[in-house]
């Protein structure tokens, strides 16, 4: 009996967004010229690609770490930092590489300008986002933490409405969601308060959720490459699962679990925007292996292929 090839296809969409190849390309700059790089925190949520780096020489720290290095240059990754991270650099003569998002970086700008006008203070200044991600930390610090950080409708209902209320949004969260809570909030907000929005989420990101959806409906089995850390991939898994629940998350090959291919007429392998090119393509790879080895034994307990 024959067995079926499935046809695979690696989603052109997929892969690192802009803010993200412009952080790896700094960096492997700067470690090219040669010395310690060091980059506060992970720079970017994919296990695999921060240990690509490492090997080049990259050195990731924490916080902690940050505040006893001296005279050191640190890389900022695309999901920028708080005030505070810019103030240890300065007193620490620390040479800051900044890969900060510009997207990121304008939001930023937008929230520490929203919060330091005279009616600032006065107002609740909301960030719909995920509590403790890297990005909104950075946010959270352009209001000396007085932000209110929400992850869902449910926690916006909580806020309240007698108080004027500025709401914004970290850059990869779900545009959906987003307008679900810019309309609740409208209908209740009271009559003596304001409410002011701005939509901050980044339609390159965005963008992906259809694009993504049409893709894994198109295939019989879907491989999902994503590190576990990241939101985005959380958040893009999601929306591959609602269309074809035989999609798969996995971090490399090694979690493939080959019986899933059987009777399989195509695959897909797509990804975050934290999730390398190279990562998707060793998946493939990996597969076209596996058909390979698989055919091998089949043929060779196959008596009329035998001479």
């Amino acid at each position: 009996m024959a067995l079926t090839v499935p046809k695979i296809e690696i989603d052109n969409g997929s892969g690192f967004c802009h803010g993200v190849v412009t952080a790896i390309h700094k960096a492997e700059e700067e470690l090219a010229k040669g010395g310690p790089l060091y980059c506060l925190g992970d720079i970017v949520h994919n296990n695999r690609e921060v240990d690509r780096l490492s090997e080049l020489g990259l050195i990731t720290i924490d916080h902690e770490q940050l505040n006893n290095l001296y005279n050191a240059k640190v890389l900022l990754r695309a999901h920028g930092e708080p005030p505070s991270t810019y103030e240890i650099a300065r007193k620490n003569n620390i040479e800051i590489i900044d890969a900060t998002c510009p997207v990121v970086l304008k939001l930023q700008q937008r929230i520490y300008e929203a919060y330091h006008t005279p009616s600032g203070t006065d107002v609740q200044i909301v960030i719909y986002g995920m509590n403790g991600h890297a990005e909104v930390l950075g946010l959270v610090g352009q209001t000396q933490g007085k932000a209110i950080v929400i992850e869902s409708l449910e926690e916006a209902k909580q806020l309240d409405m007698s108080k004027s209320i500025r709401l914004f949004s970290q850059t990869t969260k779900s545009l959906e969601e987003f307008r679900k809570i810019v309309e609740y909030i409208k209908q209740h907000i009271s009559k003596g308060a304001t409410f002011e929005y701005t939509d901050t989420i980044c339609r390159q990101v965005a963008n992906r959720i259809p694009n993504i959806r049409k893709f894994a409906a198109a295939h019989d089995l879907v491989f999902f490459v994503s590190g576990k850390k990241s939101s985005n991939g959380k958040i893009l898994f999601h929306e591959c699962q609602t269309v074809n629940p035989n999609t798969c998350f996995i971090d490399s090959p090694y979690e493939i679990d080959w019986n899933l291919l059987k009777g399989v007429r195509s695959v897909g392998i797509c990804g975050a925007t934290s999730t390398p090119k190279w990562l998707m393509e060793s998946i493939e790879k990996a597969i076209i292996k596996e058909i390979g080895n698989t055919e091998e034994k089949v043929c060779s307990n196959n008596p009329k292929t035998k001479g």
